[in-house]
């Protein structure tokens, strides 16, 4: 018998971490295209809203070459926790960001960031150490290159963590098209061009049923 537990998201204990997508680090990403990159950040940012989960920003050394929090992310949420970290590079080492993760309740814990080998995996192992259950989004993660990505998901795979895409984790954490099919199906129509022509056919196809 297997000693393998699977340890699924739950929308009822988790809570979504978004670190350092700032305008700066951005031009370092480039294990994705741009395009594909935004994308995938502000589906998981999406996703977070859809499913109502405590989300904090925060941001490293904005007043540096860093810069400031992508745009996009403080309009989504503004009034989520928002920490700009003077200079820790671990955003673990930031006392009032543990502390907005600690207020969340949440035992569960979705990552993503730039640069996954520093933003995004060391608040993972801090994490971890400190018990949490910790899910990676790896496609709304970026870095410079596939060597330095591999490295990160590895060190991070040893410490239990667990890697998935925003669309796995969106899956994960509805776990039945009938607690909502139109909403869970705009929210991936936003974001797959392929996905809303299969929402698209099955909406017509209903409505013809009518």
């Amino acid at each position: 018998m297997s000693d393998f537990q699977y340890k699924r998201l739950d929308k009822n204990n988790a809570a979504v971490l978004l670190v350092d997508h700032q305008t700066g680090l951005t031009n370092l990403v480039h294990d994705f295209s741009p395009d594909d990159f935004k994308n995938n950040v502000l589906a998981l940012a999406d996703a977070a809203k859809y499913f109502n989960l405590p989300t904090i920003l925060t941001t490293s050394f904005e007043d540096g070459p860093n810069g400031p929090l992508v745009p996009e992310l403080r309009e989504l949420f503004p009034d989520a926790p928002f920490i700009a970290r003077p200079g820790n590079i671990n955003a673990w080492d930031n006392e009032d960001f543990v502390a907005a993760v600690k207020a969340t309740g949440k035992k569960q814990l979705i990552i993503a960031g730039i640069v996954t080998e520093v933003c995004v995996a060391f608040p993972a192992l801090s994490a971890r150490e400190e018990g949490y259950e910790v899910f990676v989004v790896t496609d709304a993660s970026g870095t410079f290159n596939q060597t330095t990505r591999e490295a990160a998901w590895s060190r991070m795979e040893q410490a239990g963590c667990q890697l998935l895409t925003w669309f796995g984790a969106a899956c994960e954490l509805h776990r039945d098209w009938r607690n909502d099919v139109e909403g869970l199906g705009a929210l991936f129509s936003n974001h797959l061009p392929n996905y809303r022509c299969l929402i698209n056919s099955y909406l017509s196809a209903k409505g013809s049923a009518k």
